[in-house]
C-alpha cells in the first residue's frame, strides 16, 4: 500500500542550488510513485527560513508549476532546528511519513528508497547514517570525531555520524511535538522518543552549488547547543574539578608547612603566579559554563514562539492545525 511522503527542506540562501533540488527529488517522486511505494499526493515541502535571495520567489514559482510543491515562509531567520521543526510540525497531520534533507544536495536522494524498505519493515525513524568522511577537510573530519565522542561521553544518545538527514513516522512526529524545549538540538531529541529505528548509509557528496551555511564558528556554537541541551555533566565536572583542587591546595599547604618549620622557606614568585593565573582562568571557564546553563534556562522561561509562519504556499485540502503548537499562535 502506498504512503503519503512528505520531504521537508529547510532553506536559507539556496537560490543557487534550488531548482537542482526540486528537479532531482521530483524525478525521485515520480519513480516512487510509478512504482507504488508512495501515492501520488506525497510532497515536497520547502521551508524558507529568512532568506535575503530569490529563495522564496523560486519556491513560489515551483509551487505555481508543479503542486507536488508546497511552500513555508518564516517571519524571519530562525536557525536550521526551528525551520525543520516547522515544516515537520506542518506535515505531521498530514503525511504517513516525513523525510528531512538539506537543499544542498548532499544528501543523497537515492538513500529516501532504502529508507523507506526500513519503514515498510517497522520502522518509525530511519536514520541517514555518513558511510564515510573522506571529503571532508582533515581539520572537520577529526573535529567531527571528537563531538560524536564527546556526546556519547555526556551521555547524549546521538547516532553516530548522522545529521539531519532522516525518515520519521506520523506517529514518531507526534511524539516530537511533545518536546516543548525552545533550545532545538534534534539529532539529540529524537532517539529520545525511542520508537523502533533502523539505518540507512549513503555516501554523502559534494555541495551542488552555493556556499556552506555552518562556517566554523557556527559548528562551534552548535556543538556548544547539544551539549548544553542535553547534559549537565559539564557542570559535574566543575564540581569534580573544585574537590580536586581543595585537594592539591591541602597538599600544598601540608607541603608549606613543613618548608616553613625546617626552615626552608622561600619567597615563591614563579609558584605564586602560576597558581593565581590557572586558578583564575579555571574560575572564568566555570563561570562560562554555568553562564550557558543560565542563559539556557532564561530562554526556555520567556516560552517565545520558535517561529512565526507567515505564508504556506499548499493545496486547499492541505490544511494543518497550526495552533498551539509553538509556531503561529
Amino acid at each position: 500500500m502506498s504512503i503519503r511522503l512528505f520531504t521537508v527542506i529547510p532553506c536559507f540562501d539556496e537560490e543557487a542550488v534550488l531548482r537542482e533540488t526540486a528537479a532531482r527529488l521530483r524525478a525521485k517522486y515520480a519513480s516512487l510513485v510509478s512504482d507504488g511505494v508512495i501515492s501520488d499526493d506525497s510532497r515536497i515541502l520547502f521551508v524558507n527560513d529568512g532568506s535575503d535571495d530569490a529563495t522564496w520567489q523560486i519556491i513560489r514559482d515551483l509551487h505555481g508549476g508543479d503542486p507536488v510543491f508546497q511552500g513555508i515562509s518564516l517571519a524571519g531567520n530562525c536557525g536550521h532546528q526551528n525551520a525543520l521543526l516547522a515544516g515537520l510540525n506542518t506535515a505531521a497531520s498530514l503525511c504517513d511519513a516525513a523525510i528531512t534533507m538539506d537543499a544542498d544536495l548532499q544528501d543523497d536522494p537515492d538513500a529516501i528508497d532504502a529508507m523507506l524498505e526500513k519503514y515498510a519493515g517497522g520502522a518509525d525513524i530511519v536514520y541517514g547514517v555518513r558511510s564515510e568522511r573522506k571529503k571532508d577537510s582533515i581539520f572537520k573530519r577529526n573535529t567531527a570525531q571528537v563531538f560524536y565522542r564527546l556526546m556519547h561521553a555526556m551521555g547524549a544518545k546521538i547516532v553516530y555520524n548522522h545529521a539531519d538527514f532522516r525518515l520519521m513516522s506520523a506517529r514518531a512526529l507526534q511524539a516530537l511535538l511533545q518536546f516543548g524545549e525552545v533550545n532545538l538540538f534534534l539529532r539529540g531529541m529524537i532517539p529520545m522518543i525511542g520508537f523502533p529505528s533502523a539505518e540507512v548509509t549513503y555516501e554523502r557528496g559534494e555541495r551542488a552549488a552555493g556556499k556552506s551555511k555552518y562556517p566554523v564558528k557556527a559548528m562551534v556554537r552548535f556543538a556548544v547547543q547539544g551539549i548544553t541541551s542535553f547534559s549537565v555533566e559539564p557542570i559535574r565536572m566543575i564540581t569534580r574539578l573544585g574537590f580536586f583542587i581543595f585537594f592539591v591546595s591541602i597538599l600544598v599547604l601540608i607541603y608549606s608547612l613543613v618548608r616553613h618549620y625546617t626552615g626552608h622557606t622561600i619567597t615563591g614568585w614563579t609558584t605564586t603566579v602560576l597558581s593565581v593565573w590557572s586558578i583564575g582562568g579555571l574560575m572564568m571557564i566555570s563561570l562560562g559554563v554555568l553562564g550557558e546553563y543560565i542563559g539556557r534556562i532564561y530562554m526556555e522561561s520567556k516560552g517565545r514562539p520558535r517561529y512565526i509562519i507567515t505564508e504556506y504556499l499548499k493545496d486547499e485540502k492541505d490544511t494543518p492545525d497550526l495552533i498551539d503548537r509553538k509556531g503561529i499562535v
